[in-house]
């Protein structure tokens, strides 16, 4: 291990050799080797890589077969030689990210991916600021996944290096989180050696279920709001409606009936339906319609907003007045305000759920593994418009 980092272009030259001087070099031994930080070298390996100095292999470089009997002078000595028996080997990326506390090593730009379930809903917002988070220290690379576990893992996979991808120093994703494939996820993720921070999402993993580092809305919080918002407007016969299918459902129901109970009302509907999307929503949201009638509900929690206003379209077709005779919130605020009547809505902060992922993962990257796992809730907030 040297003592004292050497410039960029005489470190980049020196790691060239020692890779043909062994045939093979991990990254944490190069960096350690050379005195600098394990993303430093792998932010190297990827300058060598485009300039075809050395050869991306699966996981890793090694220098290009057609250079294999030279040394790092030109020279077939016998230490090229014997890289060039080698070949087989190979750099591996790190298994780990840590930079000390400052600012990142010779202006080079760590590379974050980030992966959301959708690009045109709820998630827009949140990789917005994300984006403007990583402006000028980092760039961003932008994956769209599903709900689905094998998906999913795919897409990061592919930034991850797996399968031919960019390499990246860090991940951003909103996984699934229901089910043994989701646990697997997790424990795969946990496995990476790099800085993972969930959005709006919490999962463990290991044998002790230990927590992954995230940045989540508190949507118990959000729903019960509403709840204490239709209990104060004088409802007392009040009703829920969830989609099947969102992860976010559960905490919404959670949040939604523990109010309920605490002020005395009465929730008189609890139904998950398909989304919007699904052939099956026409038939759900009649259901819906149909048991706040017979029920005599005058106020209903619907998530999320397109599902919402649906659902007021629908009852406005069967004469029902909303707010007059249907009071209706909406969950998400993505589009609420545009309805008619305007929907008084639950808005997550869903810019700063992707900033703050952002603020996490930098902290992590710079502060190493000693830093402790944090796990941040923001307070979504509560918009009064026309439908209460």
């Amino acid at each position: 291990m040297t003592h004292e980092a050497p410039l960029p272009s005489e470190r980049r030259a020196r790691l060239v050799a020692r890779v043909r001087e062994t045939g093979s070099a991990r990254v944490t031994d190069l960096s350690r080797w050379l005195g600098v930080t394990p993303v430093t070298v792998r932010r190297d390996l990827a300058l060598l890589v485009a300039d075809g100095t050395l050869e991306k292999v699966h996981g890793g470089a090694r220098i290009p077969a057609r250079d294999a009997g030279t040394s790092a002078g030109g020279q077939g000595t016998g230490a090229g030689r014997a890289a060039g028996a080698g070949l087989g080997a190979h750099t591996v990326v790190p298994t780990a990210v840590a930079l000390p506390e400052g600012s990142f090593a010779d202006d080079a730009q760590p590379t974050i991916g980030m992966v959301v379930p959708s690009l045109d809903y709820y998630w827009p917002e949140v990789i917005r600021g994300a984006r403007a988070a990583a402006h000028g220290w980092a760039r961003l690379i932008l994956r769209g996944g599903s709900y689905d576990v094998d998906q999913i893992r795919h897409q990061l996979a592919a930034l991850v290096g797996d399968e031919g991808g960019a390499g990246v120093d860090g991940l951003l994703v909103a996984p699934p989180v229901e089910g043994p494939e989701a646990t697997e996820l997790a424990d795969w993720l946990a496995g990476l050696g790099l800085p993972v921070v969930l959005m709006e999402r919490r999962l463990a993993a290991g044998p002790y279920r230990e927590p992954l580092e995230s940045v989540a809305t508190d949507h118990a919080l959000g729903s019960g709001t509403a709840a204490r918002h239709l209990a104060d407007r004088g409802h007392r016969r009040v009703g829920l409606v969830t989609a099947r299918t969102s992860p976010t459902s559960a905490a919404v129901r959670r949040g939604f009936l523990a109010v309920a109970e605490e002020r005395g009302l009465d929730v008189v509907l609890d139904r998950g339906t398909v989304p919007l999307s699904d052939p099956g929503w026409s038939g759900d949201a009649a259901a819906v319609l149909d048991a706040c009638a017979e029920s005599g509900a005058t106020a209903l929690l619907v998530h999320s907003d397109r599902e919402a206003i649906s659902l007021v379209e629908q009852a406005q077709e069967r004469g029902v007045r909303v707010p007059a005779d249907l009071a209706v919130v909406a969950y998400d605020d993505e589009v609420a305000g545009l309805a008619d009547p305007p929907l008084t809505a639950v808005r997550p902060p869903k810019a700063t759920i992707g900033a703050g992922a952002v603020d996490l993962l930098t902290r992590r990257l710079r502060g190493g593994d000693d830093r402790p796992v944090h796990r941040v809730e923001l307070s979504p907030h509560l918009l009064v418009r026309s439908s209460t």
